[in-house]
């Protein structure tokens, strides 16, 4: 199985889970590409995967900039090839998990939904079958930000994901590949 693990972020909370996933997919005897989105000039083939990891930090509701534009270029690319088309069939050997890292300082974690829904729009389109979202705790790294990791709806959130959450993503990961 060819596995893509996809990710965008910019305080390293989601790169701490993309690297958990990347490990225990080795581990599970699959290739993976573990490719950071780092701007939106970026081309990747999704369509060469045969499942696919995505995930971001969570930025005003939504994932990061890169990784939208990104979507928005793949969208466009793939339409015009006639990949996406309507009632978007699916592709039975194709497959996503979808996840992102979130502080919810105002909401908790219906500030992430949005993001994650974004996100799996692509591969619903493209044919995907999502089998997962998660959603992963992540602290808040900016200064300006700080306050938020003490003193928002879900307590006090330094130093998170931590490994206790990195082990659950791992469990996930294995559940997946059925290691």
């Amino acid at each position: 199985m060819k596995v893509l693990n996809l990710y965008f972020t910019t305080s390293g909370n989601t790169e701490k889970v993309a690297f958990r996933i990347r490990d225990t997919v080795q581990q599970s005897g699959h290739e993976v590409d573990t490719v950071k989105i780092t701007g939106k000039d970026m081309e990747v083939d999704i369509l060469k995967y045969d499942f696919v990891f995505v995930g971001s930090g969570v930025y005003g509701q939504l994932p990061g900039k890169a990784l939208m534009g990104l979507f928005r270029g793949c969208m466009q690319k793939y339409a015009g090839v006639g990949e996406i088309r309507p009632a978007s069939p699916r592709r039975p050997s194709a497959q996503c998990a979808v996840y992102c890292t979130y502080g919810g300082g105002h909401t908790g974690m219906n500030e992430a939904i949005p993001a994650v829904k974004y996100m799996g729009q692509l591969f619903d389109h493209l044919g995907y079958t999502i089998l997962a979202e998660w959603y992963v705790i992540g602290e808040y790294k900016t200064e300006r930000l700080q306050e938020m990791s003490l003193s928002g709806r879900l307590g006090d959130i330094r130093g998170r994901p931590n490994d206790q959450d990195l082990k659950d993503i791992e469990e996930r990961v294995k559940g997946i590949f059925r290691v």
